[in-house]
């Protein structure tokens, strides 16, 4: 849990991403994350995301309630989908819990829930 605009708890059941015609992650584990007025984030455990399929990118941006993202794009059949990923590696200590996690932009994969 964090300041009033986000709250982090378990996510429960199965979630898949899927992308490019592959499965990109599989998660029992994973968390969800609520900030303000957006959309629910699913954040998964590092461990359960094929890393094989992510190429880092150089993009970075800045969120004042969480702190600097990175971004991965997924290599598929058709070509990379660029920024497609961001991560937090060193979040600030409200939000530490989603830590190494990996989101999904849900416009370029899709996330589903089982």
């Amino acid at each position: 849990m964090t300041d009033n605009r986000i709250t982090i708890k378990p996510a429960t059941g199965n979630w898949v991403v899927r992308a490019g015609g592959a499965i990109i992650a599989e998660s029992d584990n994973a968390l969800e994350l609520h900030e303000g007025d957006y959309p629910v984030a699913i954040y998964f455990p590092r461990k359960d995301v094929a890393m094989a399929f992510l190429d880092t990118s150089d993009q970075r941006s800045t969120c004042p309630y969480k702190g600097e993202a990175s971004y991965f794009g997924i290599a598929a059949k058709s070509g990379v989908i660029e920024n497609s990923v961001w991560t937090y590696e060193a979040p600030l200590d409200a939000v530490k819990e989603i830590a190494g996690y990996l989101s999904f932009y849900t416009d370029k994969t899709t996330v589903e829930h089982f």
